[in-house]
């Protein structure tokens, strides 16, 4: 079986334990499953086609009315599923923003943070 096989087969589980109570613990198994596939290497494009696959198995069975609540819960669950990505994500952004050796935040000229440019101003001119 494939890493994404087992992925499928674990989120599917996962989900369904999760929809009739929303229950803690099965969002923690949800941030795991999520966790695991950052660990594995597998991307956010990946793990969107494997909640939607499920996603729509869930729906097709599904009665009009409980709806709206399953599109909640499953909302609720992949964005659980997608928080490992998005600390990962941000712990890129925040690497390559400052140098590994500088203590703090940036700052500017006068110790303070660097405020952005308005639109349309450059460098050099007056008020910069």
């Amino acid at each position: 079986m494939s890493t994404l096989e087992d992925l499928t087969r674990d989120y599917r589980v996962a989900f369904l334990h999760y929809l009739p109570r929303h229950e803690e613990a099965a969002l923690a198994r949800g941030y795991e499953l999520g966790r695991s596939a950052v660990a594995q290497g597998l991307s956010v494009l990946e793990l969107a086609r494997v909640h939607h696959e499920v996603f729509l198995e869930v729906l097709r069975g599904t009665p009009p009315e409980d709806l709206p609540a399953v599109a909640t819960a499953a909302s609720e669950f992949f964005l659980e599923v997608l928080a490992p990505f998005d600390m990962a994500h941000r712990g890129f952004l925040d690497g390559r923003a400052a140098p590994a050796d500088a203590p703090g935040p940036r700052t500017g000229s006068r110790g303070r943070a660097p405020r952005p440019r308005a639109a349309g101003r450059t460098a050099g001119r007056p008020g910069d």
